[in-house]
């Protein structure tokens, strides 16, 4: 039940199952019990790290591969085809697209000094941008970055921090200008590639769901001293920088979404095909068949618009809204995905035994971020139907 439009060439072909390969030694037992015991995925990161995967979409002269976003969905998409689901995903995504904005706006010392230690996983990062009081209004953030002769300190609160626990570093996006002093509210937000002190960062996990593997915290900089070094690009331009990442981050996370939904789906096929009830396998029933067959038919339209958006992307042509589209379509079509998953598999799903509920609490979130639904319908709304902007 692969996909066949995204690994379309002999060498994407090679690359996924290169993926796979690694991805199939950690298995659901594997998951369920990081799951259980809230446990980092170290073994699986290293394994990704040591076959030079996290440096995919990264420069060669830096050690990545040098390839595309198209390249790096077809990685993604078999991680989350994978019994690590979001979690697999969720442990190694923000190596492919969150350093972008050191890609293309650091300097050549800072490219040298970081990108290999990140694509090595000597370096692991985390993201923070998101706080509490702002949302994804991001030019309400509050975190202030106020420059000392020749460093920043740093002092605010960042939420939804994923793997803040294991990092080392994070992508810091904080005000040096007051928004009251800028001439647009994306002007004055200034991002840098800071250390994570724990001298004066203190990190609290926030409780939920699902993808109890990977954590989620909230981050509180308390005097955090940032060297003028580890600014990446320009004072005042952060906001246009993270800009850069968002369209990937939207392609990838949809890749992502679209393996996992197959991979709930699949379970539900299986499990049809062996369960019976009455004397036949509750496969033979339409009212089994027909919502399944559905899924498959959403998942597959889901997966042409991500291929598209990744092509655009590729090409240097425009593609926010295509890349978006990508990402609410695949996150429709893999939460209705697993929910029949569930639901095929009746009481069992309910139960751990076969793995369908853990991949559903995943999936919940695919929906909220990195940005919502709602938010990408207001996006296409103004962007491509030209309506007024609601928000």
């Amino acid at each position: 039940m692969q996909f066949s439009a995204l690994a379309d060439t002999d060498e994407r072909v090679a690359l996924r199952e290169a993926i796979e390969a690694i991805c199939d030694r950690f298995d659901d037992a594997y998951w369920s019990e990081l799951d259980r015991t809230h446990r980092f995925p170290f073994e699986f990161s290293a394994a990704i790290a040591e076959g030079g995967w996290l440096g995919i979409a990264m420069p060669e002269e830096y050690g990545g591969a040098g390839l595309g976003v198209t390249e790096a969905a077809i990685m993604m998409q078999a991680v989350g085809n994978s019994a690590g689901f979001f979690a697999a995903c969720s442990t190694i995504h923000i190596n492919i697209f969150g350093l972008h904005s050191i890609v293309k706006h650091g300097s050549d010392a800072q490219k040298k000094a970081w990108l290999p230690k990140v694509i090595s996983g000597e370096i692991r990062a985390c993201f923070g941008v998101t706080e509490p009081d702002a949302g994804l209004d991001t030019t309400k953030i509050k975190t202030r970055a106020v420059l000392r002769g020749d460093h920043y300190v740093v002092d605010g609160q960042k939420i939804w921090t994923s793997t803040a626990q294991q990092a080392d570093k994070v992508v810091l996006l904080a005000r040096t200008t007051a928004i009251e002093d800028c001439a647009k509210p994306t002007d004055g937000l200034t991002l840098f590639f800071a250390d994570m002190d724990p001298a004066t960062v203190s990190i609290t996990e926030i409780p939920k769901m699902g993808r109890h593997a990977v954590n989620s915290n909230q981050t509180f900089y308390d005097g955090l001293v940032v060297p003028i070094e580890d600014r990446i690009g320009d004072e005042g331009k952060g906001f246009r920088y993270i800009l850069d990442s968002l369209n990937p981050e939207r392609i990838l996370n949809a890749a992502e979404v679209l393996g996992m939904g197959r991979r709930a789906l699949a379970k539900a096929a299986t499990y049809a095909s062996e369960r019976v009830v009455f004397g036949r396998p509750i496969g033979k029933n339409q009212s089994i068949q027909h919502p399944l067959a559905e899924c498959w038919s959403e998942l597959y339209a889901a997966e042409l618009m991500t291929l598209h958006a990744a092509q655009l992307y590729d090409a240097g042509k425009p593609c926010g809204a295509q890349a978006n589209a990508a990402k609410y379509l695949a996150a429709d079509a893999g939460f209705h995905a697993c929910d029949r998953a569930v639901r095929t598999h009746g009481g069992m799903g309910y139960a751990t035994e076969y793995h369908v509920e853990r991949y559903f609490r995943e999936m919940v979130a695919t929906q909220l971020a990195p940005v919502s639904r709602e938010m990408i319908l207001n996006f296409i709304a103004e962007r491509e139907l030209g309506l007024p902007k609601s928000y």
